[in-house]
């Protein structure tokens, strides 16, 4: 049936065909329809989009004027010419009294094309291989180092260009956001934008800083070498190229080591980019450097060097001399000092940090002689810590679940091949923890790191601030990594301050902090029960290894000692002080006899005597008995009387029971005093007078 071109609900689209023999009009069959017809294009929607493309020009022409205002008004080029440092900073002690002022030396611009070519070379191979084809950035540069941290597991690498170097040294602070870095980006581009490239090197090279307080190569030149920069050789402008990634640390007259082994890695880089052949690179030989006397300063030398960089980061962009207040105390400086110098330590080395347990430090002797040697023991150095590190075996212990009651087994253990032994071959089967540290069992700390894991050992370590590489394998329970004193000390200021990690400072802590930095920088607290155990431990060393340091107020401390008697280490806390105190020598040698329970916790207990005004320990005399008197006997009590009591002690001590002297000289048996917690804190041990000392390894 054909459909009625009248009715409305039929469709209207069927194409007719002319008009049939009755007259209607002739339509193709069903199957035979055609789509109806597309629509006609709105011209309305191509002109909504087109009036968008030129909002969208005109908002970014805008963006990009107020970019460029805003930019010539915050980041002027004529900064880029000064180097970003004040003329002058006096540093002040706790209680204002001047105690370091330090001008910064600035050289003379220079002009980047008319330095010789390896002086280029030297920095851009080093630096920024690809500084004159990119412009600003560099996101090949970028994307090697973000792979090269990805495959090492932290920060190795960074990807920043000459050009960010000195939009950061000229026109931005050291804060390490993501604010700055955009402004970073943003003069950089604005550098490129208006200066050619040898404009850009030579101010860069003109205010960059190379150490010992000097700023532009002209015034390193002559600072290091006696020369001007271009009468610089190969090995010279590799040693400085190789000084701005860590110019305190580096600077040849501090670390010339350090400087040479740079520079090597810099002559290797000019090599990798063609700058030098083999055969030239391999012809460069180390470099020396003049040799400079020490500024004399009334205290603090150490301490001021290493404050520094702190006070200019404090001060930020000043014109004019400033001062900055720091929290070296002058009289624990002075008692420090006084207390190194009448060691009688012969040719070794000596160390002293005094902190407050929020990391204030109060005072810092990193040597023996600052004239004779500015390079800072106490912050600079790295040493084997011996028994002090075992504070994180039992920290992990103590996380772990165990108190100072648990016992563990004082006897022989082979790990994997490796057998630690005791300092003193002696071994006393099951003993409880607090005896083990008491005495500085090897064994019993190696056993300890196999149960608790060496990675919990290593999280220990991390959360209470050690960031130097430490290796995962038991030995590290012995002391076996190496550590610098302060960094070591701020660790055990963690356990006296309840909280963790405590960061070394010398000046006053920043209120301005950003949120995200006060939330994901913060510290954490030690659960209480962990720091009370750890207490009673570190107490318990006072009566055996470290009785030498030994105060007549609450003390508590570590010994530690290192292979071969290399270093000697005391770390302990008093009062509101935390001390760590380091001997050694420079060259790692032996040193016949020393320990950590000899002259460090000597050196520890003098200084925290007269640093907190508490009398000496009075010792009572012993009465010398004539050995003709007991004839034969003597020789045998000599032997068992010592391990006799030792053992008892020991029984005893896990039944929760001491051997104790009493006022009037009588020996009384009784509970520990550790236990009776609501009379007397845990910091009340006191060393057991029938206890023979011992010594850890």
């Amino acid at each position: 049936m054909r459909p009625d071109p009248l009715d409305p609900d039929q469709p209207r689209h069927w194409p007719a065909r002319g008009r049939g023999v009755d007259g209607w009009p002739a339509y193709t069959a069903p199957d035979l329809w055609t789509d109806p017809p597309e629509p006609e294009p709105q011209r309305r929607s191509y002109r909504w989009v087109g009036r968008w493309l030129v909002r969208g020009a005109a908002a970014a022409i805008v963006l990009l004027v107020i970019a460029i205002a805003w930019l010539a008004i915050t980041a002027p080029l004529s900064r880029s010419l000064k180097p970003p440092t004040p003329p002058s900073i006096t540093l002040l002690a706790e209680d204002g009294t001047p105690i370091a002022r330090r001008g910064a030396i600035i050289g003379a611009p220079v002009d980047a094309a008319k330095l010789p070519d390896h002086v280029r070379e030297a920095f851009l191979a080093i630096e920024d291989r690809r500084f004159y084809s990119h412009w600003g950035i560099d996101p090949r540069g970028i994307a090697r180092a973000a792979w090269a941290n990805v495959g090492s597991g932290g920060v190795r690498q960074g990807g920043s260009t000459i050009t960010q170097q000195l939009a950061k040294n000229a026109f931005l602070d050291s804060d390490r956001t993501a604010a700055r870095k955009l402004r970073e980006v943003m003069i950089a581009f604005w550098l490129e934008a208006w200066l050619t490239k040898d404009q850009i090197l030579s101010r860069y090279l003109s205010n960059v800083y190379f150490g010992d307080n000097v700023y532009g190569i002209t015034a390193a030149s002559k600072h290091y070498f006696g020369r001007t920069p271009d009468r610089l050789n190969v090995g010279q402008a590799a040693m400085l190229a190789g000084l701005v990634k860590a110019p305190s640390r580096l600077a040849p007259t501090v670390n010339l080591k350090g400087a040479r082994a740079r520079q090597a890695v810099v002559v290797g880089a000019m090599e990798d980019a063609g700058f030098l052949t083999k055969r030239e690179a391999d012809a460069v030989q180390p470099q020396r450097v003049l040799e400079r006397s020490a500024q004399t300063l009334p205290t603090g030398t150490y301490f001021a060097d290493w404050v520094l960089p702190q006070a200019r980061d404090r001060a930020g962009e000043v014109q004019a001399e400033t001062t900055v207040r720091t929290t070296l105390d002058p009289r624990l400086q002075k008692v420090a000092e006084r207390v190194v110098r009448s060691a009688g330590l012969g040719k070794a080395q000596a160390a002293i940090v005094a902190m407050h347990p929020d990391g204030r430090i109060v005072a810092m002797v990193g040597g023996r002689d600052y004239a004779k040697s500015p390079f800072n023991r106490a912050t600079q150095a790295r040493r084997q810590p011996g028994s002090t590190f075992k504070l994180f075996v039992y920290l992990a212990a103590m996380r772990a679940g165990m108190s100072p009651d648990t016992v563990m087994d004082d006897s022989p253990v082979e790990i994997a091949g490796w057998k630690p032994r005791n300092d003193d071959n002696r071994y006393l089967g099951p003993i409880t923890l607090r005896r083990a540290f008491a005495r500085s069992s090897n064994v019993v700390a190696a056993r300890l790191t196999q149960e608790v894991g060496v990675r919990n050992v290593i999280a220990a370590a991390r959360d209470l601030g050690i960031t130097t590489p430490i290796a995962n394998e038991a030995t590290i329970g012995l002391g076996t990594s190496e550590v610098s004193l302060t960094e070591l000390t701020a660790a055990y200021a963690a356990i006296a301050a309840g909280a963790y990690p405590v960061e070394p400072r010398g000046v006053a802590e920043v209120d301005d902090k950003p949120w995200y930095q006060a939330i994901a920088g913060g510290q954490k607290r030690l659960p209480e029960r962990v720091r009370t155990d750890m207490l009673q431990l570190l107490g318990s060393s006072l009566r055996g290894t470290g009785r030498e340091a030994t105060l007549s107020i609450d003390a508590w401390g570590k010994t530690g000692t290192s292979q071969n008697s290399r270093d000697g280490w005391f770390i302990g806390a008093a009062g509101d002080l935390v001390v760590g105190v380091w001997i050694g020598n420079d060259d790692s040698s032996p040193i016949p006899g020393l320990h950590g329970g000899g002259i460090p916790a000597q050196l520890w207990r003098g200084f925290m005597q007269d640093a907190l005004g508490v009398a000496p320990v009075v010792r009572e005399e012993v009465v010398p008995v004539d050995a003709n008197l007991i004839g034969d006997a003597g020789n045998e009590l000599e032997g068992i009387i010592p391990d006799t009591i030792d053992a008892a002690a020991d029984q005893l001590d896990q039944l929760g029971l001491e051997i104790r002297q009493n006022d009037d000289g009588s020996i009384a048996v009784g509970p520990r005093r550790d236990r009776e917690r609501d009379r007397r804190p845990p910091l009340d041990d006191r060393r057991d007078p029938d206890e023979p000392p011992e010594e850890d390894y």
